[in-house]
C-alpha cells in the first residue's frame, strides 16, 4: 500500500487532499426511520475523530449533503440537517446534490478537478454515496481515499448491513485507496523537523 501523503508541515500544499464528509445528516441516525443505519455509532465516532484531526492541523474540509423533495432529505425537515457536532464552520466548504455521487454537484466536481491532492472520503451511506463517488473519481483519474470504518452501509434484502459494508470496502479498493481511520490519522500527522536536519530530511 502506498503512503497516504507526507504533510511535513504542509511544505508541498499541492499534495494536500480535501477531506470530504458526505451525508452526515440526521436521517441516517433517526431510528426507526427507513434510512437509519443501525450500525452507525462506531462509524460516526470515527468521523468525529477525523473531523477533529483535520481541524486541529488545518486540512481543508468539505461537507456534501443530499437534498431532494422526498420525505427523507427534504430541506424543510429536521432529518436533512447535519448530525450534531458536524455543523460546518465558516471556513469549511458546503456542497449539495440530489443524486448519489458527490460528482453530481458541479461545483464539487470543479473543485476536485483543480485539486492535485485528491480527496479523502468519510460518511454515509457506504453502498450508495461513497461507492458511487469513488467510482466517479476513478473514471476521472482523481486520487481518492476511503476511510472504511468512518462509514457504514444499509442492509440489502437478506444481506446484513455489516456484510454489505464489508463488500463495499473490498470493492472500494478497486477504485481508490482504503484506510482505517487510526492508520490515516497517524499517517497525516505533520512531522516536526529534528534539530540539525535539513528541511524535508
Amino acid at each position: 500500500m502506498s503512503s497516504v501523503v507526507s504533510l511535513r508541515n504542509f511544505v508541498n500544499s499541492s499534495s494536500v487532499p480535501i477531506v470530504v464528509f458526505v451525508d452526515v445528516q440526521k436521517e441516517y441516525q433517526a431510528k426507526p426511520r427507513m434510512l437509519a443505519i443501525p450500525e452507525i455509532d462506531e462509524a460516526l465516532e470515527n468521523c468525529r475523530r477525523v473531523l477533529e484531526h483535520c481541524r486541529s492541523i488545518g486540512l481543508p474540509i468539505a461537507f456534501v449533503r443530499f437534498l431532494d423533495d422526498s420525505a427523507f432529505f427534504n430541506r424543510a425537515t429536521a432529518f436533512a440537517r447535519w448530525i450534531d457536532g458536524f455543523e460546518p464552520q465558516r471556513n469549511e466548504m458546503i456542497f449539495e446534490r440530489s443524486s448519489p455521487s458527490c460528482y453530481a454537484c458541479e461545483p464539487f466536481t470543479s473543485l476536485i478537478n483543480q485539486c492535485r491532492g485528491g480527496f479523502v472520503l468519510a460518511g454515509f451511506a457506504g453502498e450508495s454515496a461513497c461507492l458511487s463517488t469513488l467510482i466517479d473519481a476513478y473514471h476521472r483519474n482523481h486520487k481518492a481515499v476511503f476511510l472504511h470504518d468512518a462509514s457504514a452501509s444499509h442492509a440489502l434484502d437478506d444481506v446484513s448491513a455489516v456484510d454489505v459494508h464489508r463488500t463495499v470496502t473490498k470493492i472500494s479498493g478497486i477504485y481508490g485507496e482504503v484506510y482505517e481511520t487510526s492508520e490515516w490519522i497517524a499517517a497525516t500527522l505533520p512531522r516536526k523537523l529534528g534539530n540539525g536536519k535539513k528541511a524535508g530530511g
